[in-house]
């Protein structure tokens, strides 16, 4: 907003500034309509599977012939000193048709994929084998049949299998991400323990469950769908889902994901959630789409192997003209010349970059807990330099609980005041009832239980007259307090609430907005990266500056209205900061668009949130840093890569072309097969060494 107030922003130090209350509603993220799940990406991923099942049929088969072809290679057979003794009449036919199965039923990938390049018009890795290979054969069948020169059958069926089996290993790499999504879906039970109308239980399949539908589970089950526990509780491991690996504890009212594997207690749970709008369906498509999205590091790499094709083929060209017209070499060593090179500069290792980092940091962010929805906006996050903070329910829990008991007679201790309002307040629905009695060790239940209208409650307990109210009541019917710790309480912007026995005050209770409590170190370790930290709410500023306070906070942003959120973020952006905004609302979206990197956190059950790059699964501001660290981590593979798989090729296209020939350094094209294979496994294998720094 271009007239803003500049009192709106708020320095953790300065002194602050009343104003009116300005917190705001949560809404839930809106769900699709009750489904049951299609099957997952079947035919993909048949179809997938059916390529590499082709790729290995096609490597065994031209594996075998090529015994054959080797046996029958006069080079070899003088190489390992065989004379002439598997030498027969006609042997260079047998050969001959031989080498012909391998290139067209081998090569049939790579002469296929040659005409799609084209047709697209992104000549690469499939031109640069296809050429290769059928100058190989197209040359070797010519001298066959009277052409003087030599013939490299050999070189073409043992470069066939090498391309044959490398495509093979990398599909199978690549496949292998896809098997966390197969993992996932295989994460929920068949059968479910249904309560029928009679209250019976019969058990069903998960295809029959519907929504509000009763069932037990009992210990050591899968809760089949996601839910709410009306009855009992017990301790669920939800690791395979969002990365927590200690049980969570359950009680009645609390949420179940479908999937998760109930430990301890037999609970009934009714269904809430089923079809595409359970946790783990959307966990599936969200990871499906991050696999997919688009990478600009992958662009790069799709540059950098249409260049490196156009400049193989111009060197290979050169190579046969220097060799053959400069250098008067015979013309099937200037050609074998051009086939290594070409061997050489084959994109293997580039293609293969980009992709399996991709793969392995999508795998490695579901299974530590957050979800990529943009791969673009993720490859941006080690950028971060500004983390915005949503206050309630990312910071702070998003209910009340007990931050300060205050005893102000001496003759009680703080456990047994807490005991008192406690048990007055056990039948209440107040929010701040509720979080007395959650900090109450014990209560008793108290006789003559009744309210104090606008005021507050009273009840008995062990005989004692228990009241508990509010700063108002006190104030018009005993007296004004002037306890200086009290008046700390409402500077910070907590609720108290004063506890009488008898008639006389006790003591008093603060109550605010539980702090998370991995939020201050959560702050800590993101600012130890030199990244500011920043805090965004509706609430009023005496409650915003004893957040920030609490937590070390740089900034807060206090009474921001939901629809003044995303100009906040323009704002901290405007001062040249690469931002990220976290929060865990519907009325969080404008803002979490208009970041640099949006991060979803809180989001619980309800994982869908569209406007939001990366979510957190497990609600925990700590994620944050695990984002940024895995974005770091991740771009430095994807350096690392690139960097190999180009700086190879720029080595080795040189040793190929047969410029250190006299000094005795020569390729032949299997060998460039060979090193151009074992670059690839290097890039496949420094993928998989992708960790997250913690």
């Amino acid at each position: 907003m271009a007239n803003e107030s500049p009192e709106h922003i708020q320095h953790v130090h300065p002194g602050h500034a009343h104003g009116p209350h300005g917190a705001q509603g949560k809404i839930p993220a809106q769900l699709s309509p009750h489904q049951h799940p299609p099957e997952h990406n079947q035919g993909h991923k048949n179809g997938h599977e059916h390529m590499i099942d082709d790729f290995k049929k096609r490597f065994w088969i031209s594996l075998a012939l090529t015994v054959p072809v080797l046996l029958l290679t006069p080079m070899v057979q003088m190489f390992f000193g065989l004379g002439d003794s598997l030498r027969f009449q006609g042997d260079e036919y047998v050969l001959f048709i031989l080498s012909s199965i391998i290139f067209f039923y081998g090569g049939w990938p790579f002469l296929k994929g040659i005409v799609a390049e084209f047709k697209a018009a992104q000549p690469g890795m499939m031109t640069l084998i296809a050429v290769a290979i059928t100058t190989a054969y197209v040359y070797s069948s010519v001298v066959v049949f009277g052409l003087p020169g030599s013939i490299f059958f050999w070189e073409l069926a043992t470069l066939i299998d090498i391309m044959l089996l490398g495509h093979w290993i990398e599909m199978r790499s690549v496949m292998g991400a896809s098997r966390a999504l197969e993992e996932l879906s295989r994460l929920m039970p068949s059968e479910a323990h249904k309560i029928m109308a009679d209250g019976s239980i019969k058990d069903v399949p998960l295809a029959e469950l519907n929504l509000n539908d009763r069932v037990v589970v009992k210990p050591g089950e899968k809760i089949p769908a996601d839910g709410e526990i009306i009855d009992g509780e017990t301790y669920i491991n939800e690791a395979m889902l969002t990365g927590e690996s200690k049980p969570v504890h359950k009680i009645k009212g609390d949420q179940v994901i479908g999937g998760s594997l109930n430990t301890e207690g037999s609970i009934t749970v009714a269904i809430k959630k089923l079809g595409k709008d359970s946790f783990l369906a959307q966990v599936i498509q969200l990871v499906k789409e991050a696999q997919e999205s688009k990478s600009k590091t992958q662009d790069t790499a799709n540059r950098f192997a249409f260049y490196l094709t156009v400049a193989a083929i111009t060197v290979a060209l050169v190579t046969i003209f220097v060799w053959f017209f400069i250098m008067n070499k015979e013309f099937a060593f200037s050609l074998e010349r051009a086939v290594t090179v070409m061997v050489i500069a084959c994109p293997h290792a580039l293609g293969l970059a980009v992709p399996l980092v991709v793969a392995v940091s999508t795998s490695l962010s579901a299974v530590n807990g957050f979800l990529i929805r943009n791969r673009a906006a993720f490859e941006k996050a080690r950028k971060i330099d500004a983390v915005i903070f949503d206050k309630t329910g990312t910071l702070t829990q998003g209910k009340f609980g007990v931050t300060d008991v205050l005893v102000l007679d001496g003759q009680i201790k703080e456990e047994e005041l807490l005991m008192y309002a406690a048990s007055v307040e056990m039948h209440s629905e107040h929010p701040l009832a509720k979080g007395i009695v959650a900090a109450a060790k014990k209560t008793v239940h108290p006789e003559g239980f009744k309210t104090i209208p606008g005021s507050g409650a009273q009840g008995k307990v062990n005989g004692k007259l228990v009241q508990v109210v509010s700063p108002v009541y006190v104030k018009e019917n005993i007296t004004d307090e002037h306890d200086k710790r009290i008046f700390q309480f409402h500077a910070q912007g907590k609720t108290v609430v004063y506890v009488l026995l008898e008639g006389k005050i006790a003591g008093a209770i603060a109550l605010a907005d539980l702090l998370r409590p991995e939020a201050k170190q959560a702050i800590v370790s993101l600012q130890n990266q030199g990244v500011k930290c920043m805090m965004l709410t509706g609430d009023n500023r005496l409650v915003a500056k004893w957040v920030a306070l609490e937590i070390g906070l740089d900034e807060y942003f206090a009474e921001v209205l939901p629809h003044e959120k995303a100009q906040k973020v323009k704002e901290v952006q405007s001062r040249g900061y690469v931002v990220a905004m976290t929060g865990d609302g519907i009325n969080d979206a404008p803002a979490l668009a208009q970041a640099d990197v949006g991060i979803a956190v809180g989001a619980g059950t309800d994982v869908a949130i569209e406007t939001a790059d990366i979510i957190l699964v497990r609600s925990n501001p700590a994620d944050v840093v695990g984002v940024i660290s895995l974005a770091k981590a991740t771009y430095r593979k994807l350096i690392q890569n690139l960097v190999w798989a180009t700086g190879y090729n720029v080595m080795a296209i040189p040793l190929a072309a047969g410029v250190f020939y006299n000094t005795g350094i020569v390729i032949s094209p299997a060998i460039g097969a060979v090193l151009m294979s074992l670059s690839t496994v290097i890039v496949a294998i420094n993928a998989r060494l992708l960790k997250i720094k913690k």
